[in-house]
């Protein structure tokens, strides 16, 4: 396991997907225009790790639940993802499947 935050590597993958650049990703989330693309390559590399005001700010820009960004598990990250996307009904339907 490493030390280092899932956070940055989710962030990365997440932004690329949207097809956003640093910069836009973080002006879209609230960042100062002028700070936004060092501030958000800082997050992706690591060297600085967003607040939790600030990562649900980015997490909601790129549709994302906040938990995705933590789950250090690369198939709980999925779960939490394709889980966030589910109705109201799938997600009852789920919730009986697995709780038996």
């Amino acid at each position: 396991m490493s030390d280092v935050s899932p956070v940055c590597k989710r962030l990365k993958q997440a932004r690329i997907l949207n097809g956003l650049s640093q910069k836009q990703l973080g002006i879209y989330a609230g960042i100062d225009e002028f700070s936004a693309s060092a501030r958000m390559n800082q997050y992706e590399t690591g060297k600085h790790v967003p607040d939790f005001l600030t990562l649900k700010r980015i997490a909601t820009v790129l549709g994302y639940p906040v938990a995705y960004f933590y789950a250090e598990d690369e198939d709980l990250a999925l779960m939490i993802k394709c889980f966030s996307k589910l109705s109201k009904h799938r997600r009852d339907k789920l919730f009986k499947i697995i709780t038996r």
